[in-house]
């Protein structure tokens, strides 16, 4: 997978690629990842890429014609082009899972008042991490990247990911490592009966009752 994420400040990016798991996709050449200073496509001799809004108001707009010319010229027939927008659907995991099929997604960062509308008709898909704003579209392009990378074949144990929570609209289960007993607090005989389908039912269960929990909304649409 190729991942372009077009951006006005690059080296927000600078440890979120050299570090961890995201680093080692890119070493073992699973995923590129290419950080875009679409200043550089510009025409303005002074490399302005906002301006006021028309009608007045508050905040500087993104403008259309480097954003666009970034985009012309990254895209390809098997690319996908994903806005950062507090206006898009809602990022969950079924829709990482929908990304980690395309070979190519250009991830557009938005920044200061928002964009020129017309950039929306060059996009194929507007996304949204979280009911707030941010002062920019960077750290919702790592999010998803993030998401999707680890999505990929040999990135990590795909019983890893297949395990995780929202998997089945269900928090994950609990886990334990040592010590057995910390402070009081034991590690479920189950877990080291080595009863695998006990250990299955178990975790299941915890699953249950831990979405019913924190997140009864989760089993409504479970059970739609």
């Amino acid at each position: 997978m190729k991942i372009d994420i077009l951006t006005l400040f690059p080296k927000m990016f600078d440890g979120f690629i050299t570090e961890s798991i995201i680093k080692r996709a890119i070493n073992k050449k699973i995923v590129e990842i290419n950080i875009i200073d679409f200043r550089k496509y510009s025409l303005n001799k002074h490399k302005q890429v906002d301006d006021t809004p028309y009608g007045g108001g508050a905040g500087m707009v993104l403008m259309c014609e480097p954003v666009v010319r970034a985009i012309e010229d990254l895209k390809k027939e098997d690319s996908l082009v994903i806005l950062t927008c507090p206006q898009g659907i809602s990022y969950k995991e079924n829709v990482a899972l929908k990304l980690k099929e395309y070979k190519h997604l250009i991830i557009v960062c938005g920044h200061y008042e928002g964009y020129d509308e017309r950039i929306r008709s060059f996009v194929d898909l507007e996304i949204s991490i979280g009911d707030y704003i941010l002062t920019g579209g960077e750290i919702p392009a790592m999010v998803i990247t993030d998401s999707v990378v680890r999505l990929l074949d040999g990135v990590i144990n795909g019983e890893s990911y297949k395990e995780d929570s929202y998997t089945d609209n269900l928090l994950d289960y609990p886990t334990y490592t040592k010590p057995f007993d910390f402070r009081g607090m034991k590690v479920p005989e189950v877990l080291l009966s080595g009863n695998h389908e006990k250990i299955k039912e178990y975790r299941l269960n915890e699953q249950l009752k831990n979405t019913k929990k924190r997140r009864p909304d989760l089993l409504e649409k479970k059970n739609d």
